[in-house]
């Protein structure tokens, strides 16, 4: 199963109301709870520069694209179990396809 496509702005909106209390987008911006996610796309896990990841982040080296974003949007504590994100997950595809969408465009 690929990623469906996804719809940039209503994936603003979902980061917006369920990712922006923890993260931001822009480049240079400060990491927050999580990380920045500016240059997400193809940057190893737990490699942001300046921020302090779990061990399993650092641990589960996955090279973040697209497919792998969507498995672990959908359920972030099995995908990589001991993170420290808190984030329950979406659980509907379209949700995970929106908000990589807008990852993307702002990434």
């Amino acid at each position: 199963m690929g990623v469906p496509d996804g719809n940039v702005a209503n994936g603003a909106k979902l980061f917006k109301t369920r990712c922006a209390q923890c993260h931001v987008v822009e480049a240079g911006a400060p990491h927050k709870v999580g990380p920045n996610l500016n240059g997400l796309f193809k940057r190893l896990s737990g490699t942001a520069d300046g921020y302090s990841y779990s061990a399993a982040m650092i641990k589960k080296q996955v090279q973040w694209s697209e497919e792998e974003m969507f498995v672990y949007l959908e359920n972030p504590k099995k995908y990589v179990p001991g993170t420290k994100m808190v984030f329950a997950g979406f659980k509907k595809a379209q949700d995970r396809a929106d908000v990589i969408a807008y990852l993307k465009d702002s990434t």
